[in-house]
């Protein structure tokens, strides 16, 4: 269900995404220095998950209603998709750090608009073709293949800039046939009842200080993939 579409405000959706993520990732660092992926990821998506559950219970024919959607396998494979996607862009950090792991992360956008043509069926003019060619290179660059220098770590913000840019496809996709409630309301309980699975075997105590980073990590994860759906409608 698609409210038109309306390049600007797109525009300035995205750019309030990149900024609500971009502190996101710094404190998913921080807390990926002391304590478990898993964890972490899991505690934000129960938090996503409350949020969006109440939200729904609030809207007309209750949860069930926004639960409802045209597309329901989509919707559970890109739930599944973001929160391994999460996974491995938080252990990314870890291994590469902030600013290296963003730096090839940033390829994501280039995948959703080369792809968008053949799975989505949108128009890729030759000015977009020569910007994602070019930012390609600049991506290479960073990868430094065959030049004695490859670090093997920066294949995880790859596969998680994969793994993003299909979710953002899918996210495009659904966005044809169901509502920006929808999407979201399936984007966290599924996550959640996945990272739960794998999450509550890898439990460990938090000290207070870092709950109230953890409160602050769940509150910009779900105002980011809420930005983004609507960005993407």
């Amino acid at each position: 269900m698609s409210v038109g579409n309306n390049t600007q405000l797109g525009i300035a959706l995205m750019i309030a995404t990149s900024i609500v993520f971009a502190g996101q990732d710094g404190i998913s660092r921080h807390l990926a220095a002391e304590y478990n992926v898993y964890m972490i990821v899991m505690i934000r998506y129960w938090f996503f998950a409350i949020f969006v559950i109440t939200i729904a219970s609030r809207k007309a024919g209750g949860v069930v209603a926004v639960a409802s959607s045209s597309r329901p396998m989509v919707q559970i494979f890109r739930g599944l998709l973001l929160a391994v996607e999460i996974c491995v862009m938080v252990t990314g950090f870890t291994l590469l750090g902030l600013v290296e792991s963003h730096a090839v992360f940033a390829a994501y956008p280039l995948l959703v608009a080369a792809l968008s043509g053949p799975i989505l069926g949108e128009r890729v003019g030759w000015r977009r073709w020569l910007a994602i060619a070019i930012g390609f290179i600049g991506v290479l660059f960073i990868l430094k293949p065959g030049f004695g220098v490859f670090n093997p770590a920066v294949v995880v913000p790859l596969i998680a800039a994969v793994l993003f840019a299909t979710y953002g496809l899918l996210t495009r996709y659904v966005a044809r046939y169901d509502a920006t409630e929808t999407s979201v309301f399936w984007t966290g309980t599924v996550g959640a009842l996945a990272m739960t699975v794998v999450g509550v075997w890898f439990w460990q105590p938090m000290i207070g200080l870092d709950w109230a980073w953890m409160g602050l990590l769940c509150m910009t994860g779900a105002l980011g993939h809420w930005l983004l759906i609507r960005c993407y409608e």
